[in-house]
């Protein structure tokens, strides 16, 4: 079941977006809170047993603090920016992602907004999130370095005029 981010799913949120790093970043709750008052989308996939996963999603003009963010404002003024997707362990392969990121998808069409955005490492690679995103239409479009270049991305868009 997808829904809206809710307080007392940070914590869970927190301990499962760390456990993923280096696909995506490490988080404090702080940031947890302020993705939850800026995010264009932040919503959950509830079990039973908790959360299967989240995504994280902003639109142009966050303020958002992060290179790759900044990568793609520069190009594009309008668009939907997935800054991270995690699905805990358990729920792999189940199509949980495919839910969170056909919600995102749905969103963007809804507001009239012409184009998903995401990056996936390819160095550390990240052969999964790149099969999966290929999988969901996005091509790549640029890559770059992190800043101490411990990383490099690809930069991927996915149209959604198009779909």
């Amino acid at each position: 079941m997808l829904r809206p981010v809710r307080d007392g799913d940070l914590d869970e949120i927190l301990v499962h977006n760390n456990a993923a790093v280096p696909a995506v970043n490490h988080l404090e709750r702080a940031d947890l809170e302020w993705f939850a008052s800026v995010a264009h989308t932040f919503v959950v996939a509830a079990a039973d047993d908790g959360l299967a996963g989240f995504l994280i999603g902003l639109g142009p003009g966050a303020g958002y603090d992060s290179h790759n963010y900044a990568w793609f404002s520069a190009r594009y003024d309008d668009f939907v920016y997935v800054d991270r997707i995690v699905v805990a362990e358990a729920g792999r392969g189940g199509g949980v992602g495919s839910l969170l990121y056909d919600e995102f998808a749905r969103r963007g069409r809804a507001d009239q907004t012409p184009v998903m955005l995401a990056e996936v490492n390819i160095r550390p690679r990240n052969d999964a999130s790149l099969a999966f995103h290929d999988a969901h239409g996005f091509v790549s479009v640029g890559e770059q370095d992190s800043p101490d270049g411990g990383k490099r991305v690809t930069m991927l868009e996915r149209r959604l005029d198009a779909d």
